[in-house]
């Protein structure tokens, strides 16, 4: 005789137990709703203030401000060093991500290799990691000393005969830029440096050694494991530079204010001289608008990314 096939059946929740558990999270959240609602409305009042003031006449410097459409936004993309900041803050925001990313890599990879004694690695680490604990206004004063016309960098070339006569890298407009961004790269790589590393310490040691069985070589290792198992994170931090780099406004501003002749400009020292400088709020709020709607663009994709990722 053959035993009778054993059946699976699915426990249903007992409505006791159902009915206590909504209960309880329904306690729960009456007791946070006060919080959730103050912070929500602290995050959304400004956002929603300032999209309401980008449609209005100057809601400073005018009494009774009009309802003028979208006449701030076409003011500000008619004016040339609006314009201007838009590219500068491509250009700055492609650069830094780009230069974080390869940096990153490159040292998270040096400090990952067996090839390092421990002592070594771990004191690479805490040099590496320097620039990132250092807060904006160090990080520009330490560059504005170093890059003085005077100062280390200008000798040390002159020196090396590698220039003839002092550079300018702050007062220059075709080299300010190149200088601000590079500050900025400094003071970021040590965050992908970091979020790297843990990628590479997390990777299983057996896919390296199966692909070395097979043949493949330390730079086939690199682009078909390395590579591909970090980039979840490399989109992720990718995606997060981006729209804090958009946004970036400490170092461009304290490093040259947006000079010489508007060649750092970029949006968010634009918005800040529109709104602070010449008290013309409406537009500054219309150039955070647009700052605004691009990171969010961004973000969207981050969050997107993050779901498909879980």
């Amino acid at each position: 005789m053959t035993a009778p096939p054993l059946v699976r059946t699915s426990r249903t929740p007992h409505p006791v137990r159902r009915s206590r558990r909504l209960r309880d999270n329904l306690t729960a959240y009456t007791y946070m709703s006060p919080t959730i609602l103050v912070m929500a409305l602290m995050m959304a009042t400004p956002v929603v203030m300032v999209f309401i003031y980008s449609t209005l006449s100057n809601v400073v410097m005018v009494k009774d401000s009009t309802f003028v459409g979208a006449a701030n936004f076409a003011t500000l993309f008619g004016d040339p060093i609006f314009r201007k900041a838009i590219g500068n803050t491509l250009m700055f925001t492609a650069a830094s991500v780009t230069f974080h990313l390869v940096l990153g890599m490159l040292f998270a990879l040096m400090l990952n290799s067996t090839l390092m004694p421990r002592l070594a690695s771990s004191i690479f680490r805490v040099v590496y990691i320097l620039p990132w604990v250092f807060t904006a206004s160090i990080v520009v004063i330490l560059w504005q000393l170093l890059l003085n016309p005077n100062g280390v960098v200008n000798y040390l070339l002159r020196t090396l005969h590698l220039i003839d006569q002092r550079v300018e890298w702050f007062s220059n407009p075709d080299l300010a830029l190149l200088t601000v961004i590079f500050i900025n790269i400094w003071a970021g790589y040590p965050f992908f440096m970091v979020s790297l590393l843990a990628g590479l310490q997390g990777i299983p040691a057996d896919l390296f050694e199966a692909a070395q069985v097979d043949g493949a070589g330390g730079v086939g290792r690199f682009f078909h494991i390395t590579v591909p198992q970090l980039m979840p994170i490399i989109v992720a931090m990718a995606m997060l530079d981006f729209i804090w780099n958009m946004q970036q406004f400490p170092i461009v501003w304290l490093a040259t204010g947006g000079g010489p002749l508007n060649a750092t400009e970029t949006i968010a020292t634009y918005t800040y001289n529109l709104a602070f400088s010449k008290h013309q709020f409406s537009l500054a709020a219309a150039s955070g608008v647009v700052l605004f709607l691009v990171s969010m663009v961004v973000a969207l994709v981050y969050v997107r990314h993050q779901k498909a990722r879980d």
